[in-house]
């Protein structure tokens, strides 16, 4: 990791794969999204570092990002945690110059990935979030979800208005482990979704599960195993949160209903490609599907930031 404090910002200094726009394409793709705001070319964050608020405004230069604090500057030390926070959410240990290569040769990514070159896996960091998230979106529209997951966070999320704005951090998942299902239900969770999202929750208060766990496994197909023991958590759910918390390159959602619709934009294809298609169209991608799967789905945006 390459930072620095430069007076009031802390400065990082990324890979050169990167593209600041074209992830803030990724993360303004709902207007619903409660977790982060962009505006005029900033991106606003807000996290809890070793239980302190700090609200972050990320702006980025030709070599640099940089980090203002609207809030007031945090404490001692708080700095580098802000730092580690924002390399992991960019994912920025991910050296991109061998997908890059995967895909010049690749039928469909060389179409693709010349297009949005330095676009990163944009992270959830958090592991309760992360599988909150999963489940919130399985077998519902992308809308929907975010509309489910903004009355989650602004129910049981904590909140801070900075200069007449609105920010709010996830729900902690001590708090949603004492709530009851009819309560998640109200805000038109599924009995199976409040269900499967208050069991994350207690297996993660009571120290069953937690990213340090899933993190000492000796291999993702481990960690995959684990995952999928937790009731709520399948093949796709597990998947996913590899892919978006734990960074695994090798992550492959191949269920994935957004993946299908970008595959068969690519192949001109009337119907959606099988399983066993996508697994010989992928045969190409090992070690990178995930991030092949993410290029994909920015080609279903067409909006530029």
């Amino acid at each position: 990791m390459k930072w620095s404090t430069k007076g009031l910002l802390v400065e990082i200094y990324p890979p050169p794969e990167f593209n600041f726009k074209e992830c803030l394409v990724y993360l303004g793709r709902s207007e619903q999204e409660v977790m982060h705001r962009i505006k005029d070319g900033y991106l606003y964050k807000l996290v809890k570092l070793n239980g302190e608020v700090v609200l972050m405004k990320i702006g980025s230069t030709s070599l640099t990002i940089q980090v203002e604090f609207p809030m007031g500057q945090p404490s001692v030390g708080i700095h580098e945690k802000v730092a580690t926070f924002i390399w992991d959410w960019f994912d920025f240990d991910q050296a991109l110059g061998d997908f890059y290569d995967v895909a010049r040769t690749d039928t469909i990514l060389k179409r693709i990935v010349p297009k949005y070159n330095g676009l990163r896996i944009m992270g959830i960091p958090d592991l309760f979030e992360a599988l909150a998230w999963a489940i919130i979106g399985q077998q519902i529209n992308l809308t929907f979800a975010y509309t489910l997951k903004k009355r989650f966070v602004e129910q049981y999320g904590e909140s801070y208005v900075v200069e007449g704005c609105t920010y709010w951090l996830f729900p902690e998942h001590t708090k949603i482990a004492s709530l009851e299902v009819d309560e998640l239900r109200k805000l038109q969770f599924t009995s199976r979704k409040a269900e499967y999202i208050i069991g994350i929750a207690k297996a993660m208060a009571s120290g069953e599960l937690s990213k340090e766990i899933l993190l000492q496994k000796q291999d993702f197909k481990q960690i995959q195993r684990f995952l999928i023991s937790f009731r709520g958590i399948g093949a796709w759910t597990a998947d996913y949160v590899r892919m978006r918390c734990l960074h695994d390159p090798s992550a492959f959602p191949i269920a994935d209903v957004g993946l299908h619709h970008a595959l068969m934009h690519e192949l001109r294809m009337e119907r959606k490609p099988t399983i066993e298609e996508i697994e010989e169209i992928s045969t190409n991608w090992a070690g990178w599907q995930a991030y092949a799967t993410f290029y994909l789905w920015r080609s279903l945006y067409a909006q530029t930031p």
